[in-house]
């Protein structure tokens, strides 16, 4: 029995494909992926497949019939990816470091074994790299005044259009969304707002300055592409995206993945402004019987005219919008808040936007194949945190968003 990966090494947003020969007609046999993270965490996944008439199997045209996924998915062992039974539940399996690939396993194991099951002997293997970066891409490291983060370069002269990512309220730095970006041929800045060598230690207040600094370094690059530059950012990240396209005029893109249309948790100063945040009532938090928190009704109302304040005035950005949501978001009300956003965007006159809302997706959208995880650790809390979805609709929305995101950006950035 063979089993073929192709490419074995290639990028970590490419499909892959993977065939097996030799076994016999119809023959029932259980595929499964097997990784760890940088700590060491085994993430494992499994489906059930049967050979056709010839002997082969190629899950880019033959159906799963049961594990972790069901139906002809080319990449669905990548995206099932989760602890294996003996780690710790709840751990996100996302690259801490982008200079190495993160490494898997492909097996076949005769039958059909049940996941968490001990599979059947295994019958053939192969090795597979999954990659966030390409010969001549560069990283650099940033203390460039106040601004801290990673520069990512794509090979070549240029000049690229400049884009910043940004995560949400886990705070740090998370580089492996702007590697990709930068092989895809944007110069990406990755910038951390809190909780990064000598950034704030906790969300507690922000100052668009800060922002303000980045866009202008990016800006005045000599490998990026005036006259403007784009920003990405998920969560907590999307809102500051979508005040730094209102009030400077450097940013003329936003994308904003599953993010609120009022600014949250921290007060954000800008000079003489402050747009104070919303709040979460931890009274309105509830917890399952497995100890998951679902924070879904939890942040203050932003219709709720006294917290009208709180609002961004969208409104006054010159530039465009790429709202994505998960319709099955969990984490909050995003597909209500892009409504809040494009309702308020429409009363002013304005068309400068597009949606793109998605059936069964939850909280975090991220590149192609990143494994899916419908509950989440949350590194403030301590605790799991229910961030909704189904498993096989979130990997659509991941593969199809990661396209448009792309396009976007190239149309509005040049």
């Amino acid at each position: 029995v063979s089993l073929a990966v192709s490419p074995t090494a290639g990028l970590a947003d490419e499909r892959v494909e993977t065939r097996v020969a030799g076994l016999g007609p119809g023959q029932a046999v259980t595929l499964r992926a097997v990784a760890a993270d940088e700590r060491g965490c085994l993430f494992q996944s499994c489906a059930h497949y049967r050979a056709d008439g010839r002997g082969e199997l190629h899950l880019g045209v033959d159906a799963s019939h049961g594990g972790d996924y069901t139906g002809v998915e080319p990449m669905g062992l990548f995206w099932s990816l989760a602890p294996a039974g003996m780690e710790r539940p709840y751990q996100r399996l996302v690259p801490r470091s982008t200079g190495t690939p993160m490494k898997g396993e492909m097996l076949v194991h005769q039958g059909h074994s049940p996941p968490g099951a001990i599979p059947g002997p295994v019958v053939a293997k192969a090795e597979v790299e999954r990659w966030f970066t390409v010969p001549g891409l560069r990283r650099i490291r940033l203390k460039e005044g106040g601004v801290r983060g990673s520069l990512f370069l794509p090979p070549g002269d240029g000049p690229f259009p400049g884009v910043i990512d940004m995560y949400g309220d886990e705070g740090g730095l998370i580089e492996f969304r702007s590697s990709l970006l930068a092989t895809r041929g944007f110069a990406a800045l990755s910038l951390p707002y809190f909780d990064f060598e000598d950034l704030p230690k906790v969300m507690k207040e922000f100052k668009l300055e800060y922002f303000e600094e980045a866009a202008r370094f990016l800006q005045r690059h000599p490998k990026v592409k005036g006259p403007g530059v784009g920003v990405i950012g998920t969560g907590k990240g999307a809102e500051l995206a979508l005040s730094m396209i209102t009030f400077l005029p450097e940013v003329v893109a936003a994308v904003c993945i599953s993010g609120c249309s009022s600014n949250t948790v921290a007060d954000l100063h800008y000079g003489e402004m402050t747009l104070p945040g919303l709040r979460f009532d931890m009274n309105k938090v509830s917890v399952s019987d497995a100890g998951v928190f679902d924070t879904f009704e939890a942040l203050d109302d932003p219709t709720n005219p006294a917290n009208s304040p709180c609002t961004i005035p969208i409104e006054k950005a010159e530039g465009h919008f790429l709202l994505v949501v998960g319709e099955d978001d969990r984490m909050w009300k995003s597909s209500l808040y892009a409504e809040l956003a494009i309702g308020r965007l429409r009363q002013h006159g304005k068309e400068n936007f597009k949606l793109l809302s998605y059936p069964g997706a939850g909280h975090r959208i991220d590149p192609p194949s990143t494994p899916f995880c419908q509950v989440a650790m949350d590194r403030v809390l301590g605790v799991p945190v229910l961030g909704g979805g189904e498993s096989k609709a979130h990997a659509h929305a991941q593969e199809h968003s990661w396209r448009k995101i792309q396009e976007f950006l190239h149309l509005h950035l040049g």
